[in-house]
């Protein structure tokens, strides 16, 4: 059975893609630049609950799945990413390949790409380690291990501060409690976002204080530290759910709910309109404001995946670089119903 969208959901997805979009477009233009921006601004004051809030959504639904067997588990949720990160880490190859066997050799960048299977190569990191947060909670789940006792390992992963180097190690250790809470914590989140529509006054009382308390820890410098991180984490997903609950209240709402619901979309194919626009803007230096660049190309990463896959939908050609197709699905497995439920990288 296709599960039911919902709608502050996608909106709370769409609002932290925008985030992610706008992380990589402002740094990427600050180093090309070699200066900052007011732009940096905003993004460090997303930093606490950008990926955070990312990585809970993306638990929200697994208690819908988790008693599935191995194989049919395995299917939709290693398999399905596994098909879009080989895909699309091959697509990016493709596009760095001739400045990388400049610097690297031939066979320099082709051991890059053979890495890129072992280290997550850079953007596609999150739908690389998205499936070993899933196998983990499977079979934490299937060993009958307590959730608050799965929970707590998770929260002190965290708070050790773990930097090895390795980035699947070290992002398993940060991320991993925010993506088990989403799991766990589920049906409190939906109350949550329950409570916010049918209380605005204290939701907007709330929403400021954890401004000021967020945007003060970041100033401060030690939004960081692990033992800040893992609240202000928290904390900023809750208020991004806050945020989504009353926006969907709103007609305006459906172009941030329609990217959220195609999240993926714009996560796989962001990075060439945003080295494109990046390198035409700062080339030209028709904009001055370095913060103004940032903006727009944030926009172009945003917009252009979005109409690039409406036009693919439109034609009905290339559905495989954001669908995945029947021959990239284990044996004996049926195809869901819905297609849109095989696009979704949290679901």
């Amino acid at each position: 059975m296709a599960q039911q969208r919902v709608d502050w959901v996608d909106a709370a997805k769409g609002i932290c893609i925008i985030f992610v979009v706008m992380m990589h477009s402002t740094l990427g233009v600050e180093k090309a630049a070699g200066e900052t921006s007011w732009m940096h601004l905003v993004v460090a004051f997303a930093a606490p609950f950008r990926m955070p809030d990312f990585f809970l959504i993306s638990g929200l639904f697994l208690a819908l799945v988790l008693d599935r067997n191995w194989r049919k588990y395995f299917d939709l949720k290693v398999v399905h990413f596994f098909y879009f990160y080989a895909l699309w880490v091959t697509i990016q190859f493709l596009f760095k390949a001739p400045g990388l066997a400049s610097e690297y050799g031939i066979g320099g960048t082709v051991l890059l790409y053979l890495k890129s299977y072992i280290e997550p190569f850079g953007t596609l990191w999150f739908i690389y380690i998205l499936p070993i947060f899933f196998v983990v909670t499977k079979a934490a789940h299937d060993l009958h291990i307590p959730v608050w006792m799965t929970g707590i390992v998770a929260a002190l992963l965290h708070l050790t501060g773990l930097h090895t180097g390795w980035l699947l190690v070290d992002e398993f250790a940060s991320r991993y409690v925010f993506f088990f809470a989403g799991y766990a914590l589920a049906p409190l989140i939906f109350r949550i976002a329950e409570w916010v529509r049918n209380d605005l006054p204290k939701t907007a009382a709330f929403l400021v204080v954890w401004a000021l308390v967020n945007g003060g820890l970041v100033w401060a410098g030690v939004a960081g530290m692990p033992v800040f991180s893992l609240p202000l984490g928290f904390a900023g997903a809750v208020a991004l759910i806050c945020v989504a609950s009353i926006m969907v209240q709103s007609r305006f709402s459906g172009p941030i709910a329609w990217l959220g619901a195609h999240s993926i979309v714009i996560y796989l194919a962001f990075f060439l309109p945003m080295a494109i626009s990046r390198i035409i803007l700062l080339k030209t230096g028709l904009i001055h404001d370095l913060g103004t660049v940032s903006v727009l190309v944030t926009m172009a990463g945003v917009l252009a995946p979005a109409i690039f896959y409406l036009i693919l939908q439109r034609l009905n050609i290339g559905r495989f670089l954001f669908e995945r197709p029947s021959w990239a699905r284990m044996s004996h497995i049926s195809p869901p119903r819905n297609r849109k439920a095989a696009m979704e990288p949290g679901e």
